[in-house]
C-alpha cells in the first residue's frame, strides 16, 4: 500500500472519487492539480491540506493563489506545475486522472521519479504507449491501471506468467445507444449522450462510451499494459456491466472479475495494491442478477471502435492522431458545435489526412497530436 498520493485532475469524476477513496482509507494527499474549477479545488485543498496545488490554467492559478493565501499551500501553474505535482517527494503514488494528452508529460516525469502510476488517463498509453512502458521498465516504476476493464484484467492476471495468457476478453456495455443504426443517431444531443446506462462518469468519457471510441482507446491501452497484440484482444459487449473483463488462459480456462459498476473499486485497489482493505462500495447480490448476456460488437453501428482497432494495428502515430482528433471533436459536440455522427468523421478524417509515422519519438507524437487538433478545428469548426 502506498503512503501518500498526488492527484492530477482532482476536480474531475475520477479525481473526486479518488479523494473519497483516500479519505475512506485514511491516505494523505500531498498534491492536487486542476484546470479551472477553482471553487471546488479550494474546498478540496482546505479539507485535505496538501503541500502543493497546481492549476493548469494560468489565470485561474492567479485567482486560486489569492483564494488560499491564508493556508500556506504552495501554488503552481501550467505544465510546470503539473510536473512538479507529479514528482512530489511527499507522494509515492501519482493518480493521473487528467483528461487528454496533457497527462503525458507529467506521467513520464512521475515515472522518472520512480512513483507508482495509478493510471486513469487513457491518452498517455494511446498516444505514447511504447515510450511510456519502456520508460517504466527502465526506471522500475509500477503502473497500476485504474480503468475498470484494465483493473479487471490486471486482477485476473495476478500471479500468472505471460505465457499462461491466451486472450484478453475486453468487455463493454455498448453505451446508451447500443444496437441503434448510425442513421438514427444524427440528432443525438450531448444531454442524451452523457446518460450512460450503468456508470457515472465525466462528460468526455461518457460521450466516448456512447460512440464506443472509449472501448477502442481501451483496446489500444490493453495492448501496451499487458504486452499483447491486437489479435490477442477480443471486444465483447456485456450490457449489464457486471463482468468488467476476462482473460482466457492457454488451457481454455476463463477467469473473470465481477463487481458493482463503481469506479471507486478499481481506484481503491490501485492505492492499496497488493493489499485489499474494506471499501465503502456496494456488493453484488447474485440472487438479484436476472441476466448476464454477451454479444459481438457491430462495427457498422459503432465505427469509432472499428477505427480505433484499425489504428491499433497500424501503430505509429495513428492512435495519437485519432485520439487527439476525437478529443477536439467531442469537445465541440459537448458545446453543441458539432453533430454526434460527425465525431467519427472528424477522427477518421484526421487519420486519413495525416497518416502515421512509424516508431515516433516523443517530439513526433506531440507534433502529431497538435496537427490532428488543428485539422479538426480547421475542417469541422464553425
Amino acid at each position: 500500500m502506498v503512503k501518500s498520493i498526488s492527484i492530477l485532475g482532482c476536480t474531475g469524476s475520477i479525481g473526486r472519487q479518488t479523494i473519497a477513496a483516500a479519505e475512506h482509507i485514511g491516505m494523505p494527499v500531498a498534491a492536487l492539480t486542476a484546470n479551472k474549477k477553482i471553487g471546488m479545488l479550494e474546498e478540496q485543498a482546505r479539507r485535505l491540506r496538501p503541500e502543493f496545488v497546481a492549476v493548469y490554467d494560468e489565470e485561474a492559478a492567479k485567482q486560486f493563489k489569492i483564494a488560499v493565501a491564508d493556508t500556506g499551500i504552495r501554488v503552481g501553474s501550467g505544465m510546470e506545475g503539473l510536473i512538479e505535482a507529479a514528482c512530489m517527494d511527499g507522494a509515492d503514488c501519482v493518480v493521473t486522472a487528467v483528461s487528454g494528452s496533457v497527462g503525458l508529460k507529467p506521467t513520464l516525469a512521475a515515472i522518472d521519479a520512480g512513483k507508482r502510476i495509478a493510471l486513469a488517463n487513457k491518452e498517455t498509453l494511446v498516444c505514447a504507449g511504447d515510450i511510456v512502458m519502456a520508460r517504466a521498465a527502465e526506471k522500475g516504476a509500477e503502473i497500476v491501471p485504474v480503468d475498470s476493464e484494465h483493473s479487471a484484467i490486471f486482477q485476473c492476471l495476478m500471479g500468472r506468467g505471460r505465457g499462461e495468457l491466451k486472450k484478453i476478453l475486453l468487455t463493454g456495455s455498448g453505451g446508451p445507444f447500443r444496437g441503434r443504426p448510425r442513421a438514427e443517431l444524427e440528432d443525438v444531443t450531448p444531454e442524451q449522450a452523457v446518460k450512460h446506462p450503468n456508470w457515472s462518469m465525466g462528460a468526455k468519457i461518457s460521450v466516448d462510451s456512447a460512440t464506443m471510441m472509449n472501448k477502442g482507446l481501451e483496446f489500444i491501452e490493453a495492448m501496451h499494459l499487458f504486452g499483447v497484440t491486437p489479435d490477442d484482444i477480443q471486444v465483447v459487449i456485456h450490457p449489464q456491466s457486471v463482468i468488467h473483463s476476462m482473460v482466457e488462459l492457454v488451457d481454455g480456462t476463463v477467469i473473470a472479475q465481477l463487481g458493482v459498476p463503481d469506479m471507486g473499486l478499481p481506484i481503491q485497489l490501485a492505492l492499496t495494491y497488493p493489499e485489499r482493505v474494506p471499501s465503502m462500495f456496494g456488493r453484488l447480490d447474485f440472487t438479484k442478477l436476472k441476466d448476464l448476456s454477451f454479444e459481438a460488437p457491430d462495427l457498422e453501428k459503432t465505427p469509432c471502435l472499428g477505427l480505433a482497432m484499425d489504428c491499433a494495428r497500424t501503430g505509429g502515430t495513428a492512435p495519437c492522431v485519432m485520439s487527439a482528433a476525437n478529443e477536439v471533436a467531442v469537445g465541440m459536440f459537448l458545446r453543441h458545435a458539432l453533430g454526434y455522427n460527425r465525431i467519427y468523421d472528424a477522427a477518421a478524417g484526421a487519420v486519413a489526412k495525416l497518416g502515421s509515422v512509424r516508431d515516433p519519438d516523443l517530439e513526433t507524437i506531440l507534433a502529431a497530436d497538435s496537427a490532428a487538433r488543428a485539422y479538426v478545428m480547421e475542417n469541422f469548426g464553425k
